[in-house]
């Protein structure tokens, strides 16, 4: 088995990870702010810890502005549904996930907001200058991926961060592809909201994501769920203190330890994953930038992308490709559209999409070198 579908999901997991849930399931199993014993005591204490533990890899804004969520989708529509009013402009790039892209047209479908499409080209990169130019007084917030999770495209957060900030817009980062391998400053970006999910590149467990905000945003967003916090349960309102205004009902704990396992574990490793995912998204691009028959959508080297490659076998059937490539090599892939239309329209993929692979921190060069075989065979009896 060779797995190359890591965009979806990571796949081994560090062991302490599966160890941390384990030992929450047999061991602790209390929930946190409603008991009053050791073991409720002691689980509020890994949860605290892991908030800060994350805030500090994103230099963030601390534990209380940490918010956890059932994943990144969620906390995406937290950001763009909770903030949304009526007459609002929200700006949008062309390499957003359907996280973004659809709840955003659901509330202009529905005539609460204006969204506008900032342009990229066929590389998956942002148009900066036209960009920057749609970036003015009359937009509510932008919301832009870091990474696509088709062509694995890194985008210019630093300077679009830099404009909002000078024009006083909000600026909404989705991490799904980049937190816990690419380096993110959430200060120097001026990010107001910072969306991950928990098992992805930081290598936890699925189910778990984080939200990060900055303190002077708080006030704008409205809870998109209510009910027990565990706290002034007198009040009919949710409670203004947070995190608690943003996190209703029983948290997933499981997840929570196994997030808090799997950061501990990037605080000792991230650059040294980074540094290996780079070096094998290079000997897979070095060697199939010439094979003729496919293209790859995105940047033609490792550098200004993170390790993802999607192929687009020009004279095949990608679906049928990607089915081959577990039946003769037990090569997992992801095909299709990858729950990103706009990506794959920018990049010229859409509808056919493209084969996905996409690189994770356990992967060895004996994987990829397989992977290379197989791609090539496979554009060669395509062409034929």
């Amino acid at each position: 088995m060779i797995y190359l579908d890591n965009g979806a999901t990571s796949y081994p997991k560090p062991d302490v990870v599966g160890d941390a849930v384990y030992d929450y399931i047999k061991n602790v199993g209390s929930n946190i702010n409603r008991g009053g014993y050791a073991k409720a005591y002691s689980a509020a204490g890994v949860v605290l810890e892991t908030r800060e533990m994350i805030s500090k890899m994103m230099n963030g804004y601390g534990s209380r502005y940490t918010i956890f969520t059932p994943g990144n989708t969620y906390s995406l529509n937290f950001l763009i549904k909770g903030l949304a009013r009526k007459g609002d402009k929200i700006l949008i790039s062309g390499m957003e996930h359907n996280a973004v892209y659809r709840p955003a047209y659901q509330l202009e479908q529905e005539g609460l907001i204006e969204v506008g499409y900032m342009p990229c080209n066929e590389r998956g990169e942002l148009k900066l200058e036209e960009a920057l130019a749609m970036i003015d007084e009359s937009v509510r917030a932008v919301v832009m991926v870091h990474a696509s999770n088709v062509s694995g495209t890194l985008m210019p957060i630093r300077e679009v961060g830099q404009r909002c900030h000078e024009k006083n817009v909000l600026f909404f980062v989705d991490a799904a592809q980049t937190a816990g391998n690419v380096p993110i400053d959430m200060k120097a970006c001026h990010i107001d909201g910072l969306s991950l999910p928990g098992h992805k590149s930081m290598l936890g467990p699925q189910g778990i994501g984080a939200l990060l905000l900055n303190p002077a945003i708080t006030g704008e967003l409205t809870p998109i769920i209510s009910g027990g916090t565990g706290s002034h349960s007198d009040m009919a309102e949710m409670p203004e203190e947070l995190p608690d205004r943003f996190e209703s009902g029983t948290m997933n704990l499981p997840g929570i330890f196994g997030l808090h396992a799997s950061v501990g574990w990037l605080a000792e490793h991230q650059q040294e994953v980074h540094e290996h995912e780079q070096k094998l998204v290079k000997r897979m691009l070095d060697s199939i930038r010439d094979v003729e028959g496919i293209r790859i959508a995105g940047m033609p080297t490792e550098e200004g992308r993170v390790a993802v490659v999607s192929v687009d076998f020009l004279n095949g059937d990608n679906g049928m490709i990607a089915f081959q490539l577990e039946q003769e090599y037990g090569i997992m892939t992801r095909v299709g559209l990858h729950c990103a239309p706009l990506a794959h329209k920018s990049l010229g993929t859409f509808p056919e999409g493209t084969v996905r692979f996409s690189i994770g921190p356990f992967n060895t060069e004996e994987e990829i070198d397989t992977a290379i075989e197989a791609i090539r065979k496979y554009a060669q009896e395509s062409n034929e």
